[in-house]
C-alpha cells in the first residue's frame, strides 16, 4: 500500500468515514510487492504475527535473496530461509554478509533479532539421533519466533528408560515437539505422560516398510492420547511455528 493511500485511510478513519475495524482489514489484506518471481507478503505478520518465512527448496539463490533484500528494505527481523544446502547458503550470504546457515536445520536467518516473547517453555524431543535434523528444523524455528528451547534427543522406545530419565525436563512444557522414524511411536508415548499439547512429526527415517516416513505418519495419526496433533513427514518448520503460536496465547 502507497503511503499516501495509507495517509487517506488513516484521514477517513479519523474523520469517521472509515471504521477502525474496516480499515484494519484493509492493512490486512494489503500489500504485497511483486518482484516478478516472487510478490512477497509485507502484512504476513500483521495477519499471522510472523513474517513471510522464505521455502529454499527449489528456489535459486538469487530468488532467495532478493526476496531478502525486499524484507530487508521494509525493515524486517528475523527473516527465515528453509530447507537450504551449504552451497546455497554461502551464494546468499556473498549477498546478505549477516546472513546466518545453520547446516543441521538447514536454515539461514539473517537481520537476526533475538528476543524470547514467551514464557512458556517448548520441548523438541526426538526419538533417534537420526531424527536430529527435522528436529533442529523445528527448535531453530521455534527459537527464532521468541520462544524458550529445550532440546531432548535420542529418546526413542527402544531405550525408553532414556525417556523416564529426561521427565522432569518434558514435565515443564507448554508445547511438545515430537520427531519420531521407524514405527513412530514416541508421540503416543509422550501423549500419554503429559498434559500440554504434543506436535507429532513424522520422519522419513527408517528400512523400506517404512515407506519415507509413511509408516510414522499413520501410527501418529491413529495415536489414543487426544492432545496428539500430526504434520508431515519431515515437516519441522511447520511444528516449530505451531507450537509457537501454542505458547504464546495468553501472552502479552
Amino acid at each position: 500500500m502507497e503511503q499516501n493511500k495509507i495517509l487517506t485511510l488513516l484521514k477517513n478513519v479519523q474523520d469517521g468515514k472509515t471504521s477502525p475495524e474496516e480499515a484494519l482489514l484493509r492493512l490486512k489484506m494489503e500489500p504485497f510487492e511483486d518482484v516478478h518471481y516472487a510478490k512477497v507478503d509485507h502484512h504476513r505478520a500483521l495477519r499471522h504475527g510472523v513474517p513471510e518465512v522464505v521455502f529454499g527448496e527449489g528456489k535459486t539463490p538469487e530468488q532467495i535473496a532478493g526476496i531478502i533484500s525486499t524484507m530487508l528494505d521494509r525493515g524486517e527481523k528475523n527473516i527465515m530461509a528453509t530447507r537450504l544446502d551449504a552451497e546455497k547458503a554461502a551464494a546468499i550470504k556473498a549477498v546478505h554478509p549477516l546472513f546466518e546457515y545453520d547446516p543441521m536445520s538447514r536454515i539461514g536467518i539473517t537481520n537476526r533479532e533475538i528476543e524470547v516473547t514467551s514464557s512458556g517453555l517448548v520441548v523438541v524431543a526426538a526419538a533417534g539421533t537420526s531424527d536430529i535434523p527435522v528436529a533442529e528444523e523445528a527448535a531453530v524455528t521455534a527459537e527464532t519466533l521468541g520462544n524458550p528451547v529445550e532440546r531432548v534427543y535420542d529418546i526413542g522406545v527402544a531405550g525408553i528408560h532414556r525417556l523416564f530419565g529426561n521427565l522432569d525436563t518434558i514435565m515443564k512444557a507448554r508445547v511438545v515437539i515430537v520427531v519420531a522414524g521407524m514405527e513412530g511411536a514416541l508421540a503416543s508415548v509422550l501423549g500419554g505422560l503429559v498434559s500440554c499439547p504434543v506436535i507429532a512429526v513424522p520422519a522419513s527415517v527408517g528400512y523400506g516398510a517404512n515407506f519415507g516416513g509413511l509408516s510414522a505418519l499413520l501410527t501418529m495419526i491413529n495415536a489414543c492420547s487426544g492432545n496428539v496433533a500430526v504434520v508431515n513427514i519431515d515437516n519441522g518448520f511447520c511444528a516449530g511455528y505451531i507450537a509457537s503460536l501454542i505458547n504464546h496465547i495468553g501472552e502479552s
